[in-house]
């Protein structure tokens, strides 16, 4: 027994101080005991798994809580040990660590997707306040990779996507480079096992054909180096076998076209030197334009730093070198870790260590925003995507955003008044459209205006987490608002049915219908009622308690629509009403008041099916915005005559919001638009000028 409670490779743990090993032989002790009997699917001991991931931590020179929790971090998922009893034997930051690592298995979800997603939201919390839980979690989902060929198919091929989708790229976030390539590769290796053999045998084999004149090549690298008086370590840099299969699938290529599997590393003592190794190296091959890449003068957001450039080698093969300080490297290879590993490395990881809580307290704020784990593990996934674009501010600031980003991504970057009130951009000093996508390099600036607010079309092509969740979290909070306001309307309109009025009701039976219909509060009822989640007339019958059935009064009058409710009032698209048109209202659950043309065939077999979803309204005399109503028109087909349409409508004071053409033109083509009018004398101005024009033949307003 003694043997088994020994820890093993005791040279893993040196760095700590004795009293910390003496505690983490008691955690080892305290784990072995809770797992007493179980074994893991290999059949192995299940304690060899936290005590493989404590090695693997202690390798990244981990603190002594850290690694305690790492031999703790199952036995209150597995066993009947709690998060109390490890407090008090172990300290309470131990027992947080091992919470924020354990899943929520105990809690009942719907599926499994909701499992994840929320055991995911839990996590990265958990991470915000402690960067040592997803250090935890990582190296648990390493070691859970490396012995991954011992579980059902099904359930490899799930935990295979999940690390490829979510983990590596967060080792990556967090400038873990060893360790994200790894999990890449075991990753791959378990999704597409033939492909990784088939691309793994390819791979040794063009080493073995090309090992002379690999090591001609990085004999001459040194010898370069070495003439020009720059010492260097150069090592020969072989490409993951993913990396490669990612390559031939972007491009297309075949695996004898990735002429680049190969790379040289060279490892310098400080800055000055990478420019001058560069310089010498550029002087040995000839460089690849568009290849050269400066992280060193523009760190990634992970805090990677190299100048990264691209050779035509001996024979014409492409060479790849990436130049680097000893603290670059290191950093590149350990990533957040290296606080740990290297702490005397002060200036350049107090850096990493601030980009780090920076994009941990994003989280936070995402999360905020959310409140659904599926929506908050959909923002933080695209926040995880691996390219980046780096632009500048007009004050000469680096913003980092993902490849595709839009002006309204760098908006939100900048701040979030700045996003939300976003209405214009200038790149490099060139108007563009707000979804421009931003390129590297890009000096950007944003023009805002105080009444401006987020567009929903906006969600179509933003990019960030941050950007999305806020934009959606606005949306939510106005849709909220202006569906309230809806709803104290409908409430009105049925309170006259029973023949009283809002004014009536007293606080006390406000307070009673709230409290008995299980809202929060009284504006949370009203916009209950805006999104068809309540029927005004249950409401107002609650409201009146003592209201006498035989005062109601169907004919109590309408609601009055003004078409500038916002997201709580939608004007049909099938049928695009315009003020002058007769209208009805449907309620519908979480969509609040869809109008229609009274004549509209869907209303129509609607009303017919489900009468009570249906509501009299009108319009209001005094709207001013403008309304989408749709027309077609049919003219003689020559050079000319869609400027002479156009030209009428302009004339007649409407804008075209789009055009679409019939497909047969040979004598005559019909021209459908989609205009901007008033109301239904406006546009019956805009068809009669257009009735005056002799090309046309036919004119009609498209009701469907």
């Amino acid at each position: 027994m003694a043997a088994a409670v020994a820890l093993p490779d005791p040279g893993r743990f040196a760095y700590l101080k004795a009293k910390d090993v003496a505690r983490l032989a008691e955690a080892y002790r305290f784990s072995e005991a809770a797992h007493a009997g179980q074994t893991r699917q290999s059949g192995d001991p299940y304690i060899s798994h936290p005590l493989a991931v404590a090695e693997i931590l202690a390798g990244w020179h981990l603190d002594g809580q850290t690694l305690m929790a790492a031999l703790l971090h199952d036995v209150t998922e597995d066993t009947k040990v709690t998060k109390d009893e490890i407090s008090d034997t172990f300290g309470r930051p131990v027992a947080e660590l091992v919470d924020g690592v354990s899943k929520l298995d105990r809690i009942e979800f719907q599926s499994a997707e909701d499992a994840q997603a929320e055991n995911f939201r839990k996590m990265l919390l958990a991470m915000a306040r402690d960067v040592r839980v997803i250090l935890i979690k990582l190296a648990d989902r390493l070691h859970n990779m490396r012995t991954l060929g011992a579980v059902a198919p099904a359930k490899r091929r799930r935990v295979a996507r999940e690390t490829m989708e979510i983990y590596a790229p967060i080792a990556n976030r967090l400038g873990l480079n060893t360790l994200y390539h790894e999990l890449q590769e075991l990753a791959f290796s378990h999704l597409y096992p033939l492909r990784y053999k088939v691309l793994a045998k390819a791979t040794a084999a063009a080493r073995g054909n090309r090992r002379e004149m690999i090591g001609r090549t990085l004999a001459a690298v040194k010898r370069k180096l070495t003439e020009s008086g720059i010492p260097a370590t150069v090592q020969g840099r072989e490409k993951h076998v993913y990396s490669t299969y990612r390559k031939m699938i972007e491009k297309h290529l075949s695996f004898s076209e990735v002429h680049d599997i190969f790379g040289c590393r060279v490892v310098v003592s400080d800055v000055p030197s990478c420019y001058l190794a560069l310089g010498a190296l550029h002087a040995l091959y000839k460089p690849i334009p568009g290849k050269f890449k400066d992280y060193i003068a523009i760190p990634k957001a992970n805090g990677y730093q190299s100048i990264h450039t691209d050779l035509i080698g001996p024979h014409g093969v492409p060479l790849e070198i990436q130049i680097r300080t000893e603290q670059m490297h290191r950093l590149a290879e350990s990533g957040v870790a290296s606080h740990w590993m290297y702490k005397d490395e002060t200036d350049k990881l107090s850096e990493l260590q601030k980009q780090t809580h920076q994009w941990l307290q994003s989280l936070l704020e995402i999360q905020h925003q959310s409140g659904d784990p599926h929506e908050f593990l959909e923002h933080v996934k695209v926040d995880l995507f691996p390219d980046e674009v780096y632009v500048f501010t007009p004050k000469g600031k680096i913003l980092s955003l993902p490849r595709g980003a839009t002006a309204v991504d760098f908006a939100y970057a900048v701040h979030t008044d700045i996003g939300n009130r976003c209405v214009a951009a200038k790149v490099n000093g060139e108007l563009v459209p707000l979804r421009a996508e931003l390129r590297n390099g890009d000096r950007v600036e944003i023009i805002t205006a105080s009444h401006a607010k987020p567009n929903p079309g906006w969600l179509q092509y933003v990019r960030t987490g941050k950007a999305r969740s806020t934009i959606r979290h606005f949306l939510k909070t106005m849709q909220y608002e202006e569906s309230a306001g809806l709803g104290e309307r409908l409430l009105e309109q049925a309170l006259k049915s029973l023949k009283s009025s809002a004014a009536e009701v007293d606080d006390a039976s406000w307070e009673r219908v709230v409290r008995d219909s299980g809202a929060r509060s009284k504006e949370e009822l009203l916009a209950d009622l805006g999104l068809g989640k309540r029927l005004p007339a249950v409401v107002a019958r609650r409201l009146l308690k003592h209201a006498d059935p035989a005062r109601e009064d169907a004919g109590a009058g309408s609601v009055t629509i003004r078409g500038t409710e916002g997201m709580a009032v939608q004007l049909a698209t099938c049928c695009r009403p315009i003020p002058g048109d007769a209208i009805v209202g449907s309620i519908k659950k979480g969509q609040g008041l869809v109008v229609h043309d009274s004549d509209c065939a869907a209303s129509l077999r609607s009303r017919k099916n489900e009468p009570e979803q249906w509501i009299d309204v009108e319009w209001d005399p005094r709207t001013t915005r403008l309304f989408q109503a749709a027309i077609g028109v049919t003219v003689e087909n020559q050079r000319g005559v869609l400027a002479k349409v156009a030209s009428e409508i302009a004339d007649a004071g409407s804008n075209i919001d789009s055009i679409s053409m019939g497909e047969d033109r040979a004598v005559f083509t019909t021209m459908n638009f989609v205009l901007e009018v008033a109301n239904r004398q406006h546009l019956a101005r805009v068809m009669r000028a257009l009735r005056r024009l002799p090309d046309v033949k036919k004119l009609s307003r498209i009701r469907e």
